[in-house]
């Protein structure tokens, strides 16, 4: 199976090396800036293209870009009897516009600069249009991860909402903690041992990780840490937000932040 990868960033990065990883064959990486594609088509042992140059033929060509560049991309992709997908967990495969056999193979992970991930162990999200596309996606999704499902763009999206919330806001949170640290001359890292051990435990059970006053029903400390945060309208407001809805959940007869 011959496998083109449009695109040169982070998602093309990962797709790429996991690709190559499972033996694929890679026919090429296809970007907008030749150096870019250039050094990644070096690392996966195949062949650079720019716009201009003929695509090699592949079963399958693979739009790792951002998501407003969709759209875009695709449009300027010739015509092929191939499958056509891209990798968005939040968009439909319509943006890939008049091609035939469209798809979606989107990874439930955070593509982050770094190492290449490791997708054996990362549930991987497919959909097609057609048999082709259903078939080829899954077979492709199956040589990467052990866990593949099949979803339509409406759960899809749902489950995209889910990624954010437990993959995004954490990490910013822990961003607000440590720069609050920071302005008042305490060490960031202070709070990374409780991060590292409380993520490990979340990932057994988020609802028996989770302590802190809210989740004790302790409103008086609640109280204090809003008063600490009157400099920083914006995080004591999240905070208070959020501290209402753990009160809600484990103790619902108590009065929330916003009313201490």
């Amino acid at each position: 199976m011959r496998i083109l990868l449009i695109g040169t960033g982070r998602a093309a990065y990962h797709l790429g090396h996991a690709l190559k990883r499972s033996g694929a064959a890679i026919a090429g990486v296809a970007g907008r800036n030749r150096e870019h594609a250039a050094t990644l088509a070096a690392d996966l042992g195949t062949a650079p293209f720019v716009p201009g140059d003929d695509l090699p033929p592949s079963d399958l060509r693979l739009v790792a870009v951002s998501d407003d560049a969709i759209a875009d991309v695709a449009a300027a992709l010739p015509m092929a009897d191939t499958v056509t997908a891209h990798l968005s967990g939040a968009k439909p495969y319509a943006l890939l516009g008049a091609h035939a056999h469209r798809g979606v193979l989107w990874p439930i992970q955070s593509l982050s600069p770094g190492a290449p991930i490791d997708l054996r162990t990362v549930p991987l999200v497919i959909e097609g249009e057609d048999e082709r596309a259903r078939t080829l996606l899954r077979t492709v999704a199956g040589t990467l991860s052990g866990q593949v499902i099949e979803l339509p763009h409406e759960q899809r999206q749902l489950v995209h909402v889910a990624a954010a919330v437990a993959g995004n806001l954490p990490v910013f949170l822990l961003y607000e903690a440590q720069e609050l640290l920071r302005k008042h001359g305490l060490p960031p890292e202070l709070v990374v041992p409780l991060w590292n051990a409380t993520t490990a435990k979340a990932a057994a059970g988020a609802a028996q990780a989770l302590t802190g006053p809210a989740r004790r029903g302790d409103t008086e400390t609640l109280r204090m840490h809003l008063d600490r945060l009157t400099d920083d309208g914006d995080l004591r407001r999240a905070y208070a937000v959020l501290s209402e809805l753990i009160l809600k959940t484990w103790h619902p007869e108590k009065r929330g932040p916003q009313d201490l």
